[in-house]
This record gives structure tokens, C-alpha cells and sequence, in this order.
């Protein structure tokens, strides 16, 4: 997707541009913000006195004060200038890169009118624009818009924390009315049958068999005691009851383990799927992996499936696993799908349109069958170019969005579309939900703008991944790259693989003292890269003697590598950089 100076790029209107090329009309634009914000602020009740006079601000003290905020300010920009530079399209290191103007304008404006989104009442148009633009981000992935509810949190980790909390509820109420049963009526208790039963079955069983609302708060793992109603389910099953289960793939994000301990569940219940040689779930082992959990009586309280891996932007199989899911589902058994989306949702903007062929026929199917999940995590802060911190939570409906309730007797209860009670967290920013908003306005989450977007990012390494295998005989690129993150070990023909390893790692450090290039590396560890490492290093006839791989991790962010210009000007830079540091 490249574009030449008579023909317009999607980015160009939308990005500040590397050199501040659209400079003068966003600082109109910024000016435009602040001249609306204090006309704003003077505009509403007229006839109060001001707060500091025109005498004040003229006293020794007050222009005293003023200077020495004035100095510490540019104490600030002066240090500033020495941050990293991942607004340019020589930062191809993590999964950062320029932030789009409706982005900023967005976050901007809000964090001056109101950025607290804690509820209705404080926040009237912050709370209006994030329903606004979570619909949008769920007709993005395939939801309903009209059905799909969801709020914005801090990042990814706490936007899967949100669904480990909502499939513990229906887990929870699940287990609750099977225990009721069996201990009130005689029923048999499969702890892993009512754990899943779903909320449709769930409320036809309840009011058929007529269970209440406080039989069941007796009955529960989560409003009672976790450790006497165990004890109970083991009574009523003539075994131990050991808790639920967490499954997740091997190229799954840190957050997951993390939820696995908060939520109190240990270490125990986090089971790890084995992936296969391309760095995706393996199926066969999933499957294992909930059979596992049905004969030893563990509700998997939540399986995951990752599109856009930090490592190397591989996305699941995620609509064979619903396939998975779905034949359980004939049986009665519900298991709650997320889809941590957090990097590849935005990926879902190429479904449909003229560019979507950059993505190989399985990750479009993957990608579609988003919308079979119960929820899904998004990050605006990564892919969607919105500035920190925003990502997103995103159910497919009311049921699935369901959650533990809870009041504060000094906010207004009187709205019940108010958030604030049934998300982890209170107090919560409109300035990201805002900056979304915007960029939704205006470039859209669909093909036509910022589709073209994503396809650049993905073209861009097909391009650099072509150009550096030509151009370097040591470059071994890990294939198949799914979207716009490249990785590359280096590595002569029929080397160890601790040989290749420690020369990929010491090349890294090599750009790291290299003021030129930023970019990051990874190393994928045999736990979860077993079949892959294999693969890879039959790849170039290697001896595998560690069970580690050492990558160099380029990644394709920044709008503007979807330029002819600069790519035939950064490119052979680069080829040229690495071909000195693997002399």
C-alpha cells in the first residue's frame, strides 16, 4: 500500500508526519482547543467575581511564581528531548508508534472539559462518547453494535481481568443453583456440567425449580466462603473439589498469569497450551486441555485465544476453537471464549475490503470469528494510535457483560447505565474513550481509511523481510509472519543454534548503542516454542543444542512506512547497518 507525493495516503491528513509536515494547521487546531476552553470557562455564570484579580496577577509574588513554573516547564521539554523518538518511522521497536491528530485532539480537548468517566453524573458527554465508541469498536470486531456493551479501562491487563471477573460470575451462579439442587433435591452435582450451563439455562432451571435469589448467595464461591463451599460440592461429588481452571496458549500475554493470582485461584489453575510449529494453539492440546479439566470435575472458567501475540503478531486459530467450543455447546456445556485482541483487533478494519489479501485466508477467518466469542479485549494505545492509557472491554451482549454489582451511598444510583458499578475499576478516563470516539469519526474502523492503514503495516515487512533475506545471507526470518511484526534470527547454515543465538543477541546490543534504529528482541522459550524452535532451525539444517530462540523484532507501526519514500530511504539504511554489525 504505497503511496507517491501527487497521490494521497490515508495517514497524511490524520498523522503530524515525522517532521511536523502538518505543523501549522494542527497548532491552529490545538489553539482552536484551548480559545474554546476558556471561552467556555468565562462564559458560564457571568457575574461571579474572579477568583484572581488583574492586581494579584501583577504582584512580585504571583510573576515570581509564575517564572519559576515557566522555567521548571521548560526543564521539562528540555528533558523530554531526550525520550525516545517512536513517533518516527525509525522506531521499529515495540508496540508503540505516532499517535493520529483525531487522537490527540480528542484526548486533549477532554482532559480540559472532563476526564473522569466515573459516572453520568460527573461525566454527561464522557459517558455518552464511550458508549459511542464502544459500539464501534464492536461492529469492528463482528458484534451487534446495538447488543454489544463493554466499557474502556487503563490497558489490555485490566480489560482481561474484566473477563475473568464476568465468567467467574456466570461460572459462579452456575455452580450455585447446582449445588442448591443437589443439596435441597437429591440431584446429581457434576461441577463442571453446572459451571457451564449458561445463563439461558441458568434462568429457565432457577425459576422452574423454583431456587432464590438468597439460596444461591448461600451456595456461592464468591459472595460466601471459597474454601466451606468447596467443601460442600466435595460432599454432594464424593471427591475433592480443586476450583476452576484458567486455559490460555502458549504465546499468551503475561496479564493471564497475573489474573490467575489475583483472582485466587493459583498457580495450579493456570494451564498452559502447548502451541504448534507456527507459534499458534495447538488445537489437538486444547481440546486435551478441556477434557482434562471435565474428568477431573474443573470448570474452565475462561479459554482464550490470542490474535496478535506480542511476540510475533501471530493470531489463533480463533474460529476453529469456536468450532471447539460449539460442539460442547450441543451437549450443554458453555465455555466462556475471550479473545485477547489487544494487539490484532484493528486488523479486523482489512475484513471486507479492497486490501484485505495482505492477510493469509486462515487469519481472515480468524479474525471473522472474533464475533463468537463472548468478549474481547482491545488496545486503542497500540494499534488504534490513541495515546496512553486506553484499552477496551468488549462483550457480545447484556448476558455476557453481566458482573458483580456494587453501591456507593454518595454517587446518584438513579441511572442504571452508570459503569461505574460493575467495572474493576472506579474512577476511569474519558480522554481515551474520547480519543477513540474521534479517530472513529473521522478515519473510521473500516477498509476505507484505516483499513489502508494496516495493510501498509503489513506490507511493509513483507517488503523488509524480502529486501533483508536478498540483501544478508545470515537473516532467518521466523515464518510465517501473520501481520506487521517481523522476526529474525541470524544464522549460518548448519550452526548450533547457541551459536546463532548469541550472535543475534549480541547484534542486538549493537543497535541498542546505535542511535540510528530502534528495535527490540525477543526470545522464545521451549515451554510454549518447542515445535516452532525445531522448525526454525531445520529451517537453515541448525543443530538445536539450547532450548531457547534469540529474535531481533521489528515492528511495522508507524503510518508512514507505507510510503515509497520512506522506505527507499530508511531500508538500505538499515540492510546496510545490520550487514556491518554481522561482520
Amino acid at each position: 500500500m504505497t503511496h507517491h507525493d501527487d497521490k494521497p495516503f490515508a495517514a497524511d491528513a490524520y498523522f503530524l508526519g515525522p517532521k511536523s509536515e502538518n505543523g501549522p494547521w494542527v497548532r491552529g487546531e490545538f489553539q482552536a482547543i484551548l480559545d474554546h476552553w476558556f471561552d467556555w470557562r468565562r462564559s458560564l455564570f457571568a457575574d461571579d467575581p474572579e477568583a484572581i484579580s488583574e492586581a494579584r496577577r501583577l504582584s512580585p509574588a504571583f510573576l515570581h511564581e509564575r517564572e519559576v513554573l515557566g522555567q521548571e516547564l521548560r526543564n521539562l521539554l528540555d528533558m523530554l528531548r531526550s525520550e525516545v523518538p517512536k513517533f518516527t518511522p525509525r522506531y521499529i521497536g515495540h508496540m508503540v508508534s505516532e499517535l493520529s491528530l483525531p487522537a490527540l485532539f480528542g484526548h486533549f480537548a477532554t482532559l480540559l472539559h472532563n476526564p473522569n468517566n466515573t459516572s453520568r453524573e460527573v461525566a454527561k458527554v464522557g459517558a455518552r462518547m464511550e458508549s459511542e465508541a464502544i459500539a464501534m469498536l464492536a461492529k469492528m470486531v463482528g458484534y451487534e453494535p446495538k447488543l454489544a456493551q463493554g466499557h474502556f479501562t487503563s490497558g489490555g491487563t485490566m480489560a482481561n481481568f474484566e473477563a475473568v471477573w464476568r465468567a467467574r460470575y456466570r461460572m459462579d451462579h452456575g455452580l450455585s443453583l447446582g449445588l442448591v439442587l443437589a443439596e435441597r433435591d437429591g440431584d446429581k452435582l457434576d461441577p463442571f456440567a453446572a459451571a457451564h450451563m449458561g445463563w439461558r439455562a441458568f434462568e429457565q432451571i432457577s425459576q422452574e425449580r423454583d431456587v432464590d435469589e438468597e439460596a444461591l448467595r448461600g451456595a456461592s464461591m464468591v459472595l460466601g466462603n471459597p474454601f466451606e463451599v468447596a467443601r460442600r460440592i466435595g460432599k454432594c461429588t464424593g471427591r475433592d473439589y480443586l476450583g476452576p481452571v484458567l486455559i490460555t496458549p502458549g504465546n499468551k500475554h503475561f496479564s493471564w498469569q497475573k489474573a490467575a493470582n489475583l483472582f485466587g485461584l493459583g498457580e495450579d489453575s493456570f494451564w498452559n497450551t502447548p502451541l504448534d510449529a507456527y507459534g499458534r494453539v495447538d488445537l489437538d492440546a486444547l481440546a486435551g486441555r478441556v477434557n482434562d479439566a471435565r474428568d477431573t470435575g474443573r470448570p474452565v472458567l475462561c479459554l482464550t485465544s490470542v490474535t496478535g501475540t506480542t511476540e510475533a503478531g501471530e493470531i489463533d486459530p480463533v474460529d476453529r476453537v469456536a468450532d471447539m467450543l460449539d460442539q460442547l455447546k450441543e451437549e450443554g456445556i458453555h465455555i466462556w471464549h475471550h479473545v485477547d485482541a489487544a494487539y490484532g483487533g484493528f486488523f479486523c478494519t482489512l475484513l471486507g475490503g479492497p486490501d484485505e489479501g495482505v492477510l493469509a485466508i486462515e487469519q481472515r477467518s480468524a479474525l471473522r470469528a472474533i464475533s463468537r466469542s463472548q468478549s474481547v479485549t482491545i488496545d486503542p494505545h497500540k494499534l488504534g494510535y490513541v495515546p496512553y492509557s486506553c484499552g477496551a472491554f468488549v462483550c457480545r451482549d447484556e448476558h455476557a457483560y453481566r458482573a458483580s454489582s456494587f453501591q456507593a451511598p454518595y454517587i446518584d444510583r438513579a441511572d442504571t447505565k452508570d459503569k461505574w458499578r460493575c467495572t474493576l475499576e472506579g474512577s476511569r478516563s474519558g480522554a481515551g474513550a474520547a480519543a477513540t470516539w474521534l479517530t472513529g469519526k473521522t478515519l473510521g474502523f473500516g477498509p476505507k481509511k484505516f483499513g489502508k492503514i494496516m495493510a501498509a503495516g503489513i506490507e511493509a515487512r513483507k517488503t523488509f523481510q524480502e529486501a533483508l533475506a536478498r540483501a544478508n545471507l545470515l537473516v532467518r526470518p521466523l515464518e510465517p509472519a501473520d501481520t506487521n511484526i517481523l522476526c529474525f534470527s541470524l544464522a549460518k547454515p548448519g550452526e548450533a543454534l547457541s551459536q546463532s543465538n548469541a550472535r543475534t543477541l549480541a547484534v542486538y546490543t549493537k543497535f541498542q548503542q546505535n542511535p540510528d534504529f530502534s528495535i527490540s528482541k525477543t526470545v522464545l522459550g521451549a515451554a510454549s516454542y518447542d515445535a516452532l524452535i525445531d522448525r526454525h532451525v531445520a529451517g537453515y539444517g541448525g543443530v538445536r543444542d539450547e532450548d531457547r530462540l534469540a529474535l531481533l523484532r521489528l515492528v511495522f507501526m508507524n503510518p508512514f512506512w507505507g510510503s515509497d519514500e520512506a522506505r527507499n530511504a530508511l531500508m538500505p539504511e538499515f540492510i546496510a547497518l545490520l550487514g556491518e554489525f554481522t561482520k
